[in-house]
């Protein structure tokens, strides 16, 4: 994958994506370029607002390009429920569970989680149990998970999910995106058990310049960390266009394998995609399978179709 770049992406037509946080950042970039290669894409965003926005950006840089709005708040169920419920057609050849939240203050999401690992995890579990049965039947289909290098900050606490016995931005963060690689790696071996050629991997973005960094001191008022984290983002971040790419590698390189994880090359910080280092508890089996089981019971969303 030296020097993979998003000119190196084959031909998507005739596909359908779902990118969830299509509207900006990472999420933006990879959903603009799998349209410009002919892909369907749904831009499955939580504001109507930015969602539209970003569907008249798109089809702006991309004549032609065939991109629809679909709400959807992963910080809702029901929300997600809806979405899948309402999913046109009957293929679909890429879910890219992107869309995420970081290091924000204590809150829930409407159904009572800790934000961070509700959205990140809990609401992308849900959403790919929902979606999986047109997956499976669509062939060569895959799911791609963004998780974060900062998945090394901690692994989950599965006695205590949703940080009730204390909470530490950074380390509910941390293990939001641990939960992430642990939820593609329990998928992906639960896949290969049912005969199932989908393929699940993850991806992470390396330190990409998006809205991701400030939203949550901006929710604080925290003007001067956020012009602190602003310049940070000018200085030492990549761009978007080169954080999406590790996201875009995993969805549609050739001989890609289950349970991969892609990130940026240089010291998983910037570069061209490349194998990413990841925590040993990513990787636990046992872990995997207690986090699928409460996720399964947190959300209501069981995997049926991985059942036979």
């Amino acid at each position: 994958m030296t020097g993979w770049h998003a000119s190196d992406i084959p031909d998507q037509s005739g596909r359908t994506a779902v990118v969830t946080g299509a509207n900006s950042g990472i999420g933006y970039v990879t959903a603009r370029e799998l349209a410009r290669r002919g892909a369907r894409v749904l831009l499955a965003c939580r504001s109507e607002a930015r969602g539209k926005e970003a569907e008249s950006r798109i089809s702006s840089e991309v004549p032609g390009a065939a991109v629809e709005f679909v709400p959807l708040d992963l910080g809702d169920l029901s929300s997600v429920r809806e979405f899948a419920a309402a999913y046109p057609g009957e293929r679909l050849d890429l879910l890219i569970n992107n869309a995420g939240v970081m290091a924000l203050p204590y809150t829930t999401t409407a159904d009572g989680f800790e934000t961070q690992f509700g959205v990140n995890h809990l609401g992308h579990f849900a959403l790919t149990g929902l979606l999986l049965p047109k997956l499976m039947d669509t062939p060569g289909a895959r799911v791609i998970t963004v998780s974060s290098g900062f998945h090394a900050l901690s692994n989950i606490d599965i006695g205590d999910l949703n940080s009730e016995r204390g909470y530490r931005r950074w380390i509910a963060y941390g293990r939001s995106k641990t939960a992430n690689l642990l939820f593609v790696h329990e998928l992906a071996r639960s896949l290969k058990a049912a005969g199932s050629g989908v393929v699940a991997a993850a991806a992470h973005p390396g330190y990409a310049s998006t809205n991701l960094q400030t939203a949550g001191v901006r929710m604080e008022g925290r003007r001067r960390a956020e012009r602190v984290v602003e310049l940070g983002n000018r200085v030492m971040a990549q761009s978007a266009e080169m954080g999406a790419l590790p996201t875009l590698y995993a969805a549609t390189a050739p001989r890609v394998r289950p349970d991969s994880f892609t990130g940026p090359k240089l010291l998983g910080w910037r570069g061209a995609p490349a194998r990413s280092w990841r925590a040993r508890w990513t990787l636990d089996d046992v872990a995997g399978e207690r986090l699928w089981v409460a996720s399964e019971q947190l959300t209501g969303v069981t995997y049926d179709a991985l059942k036979g």
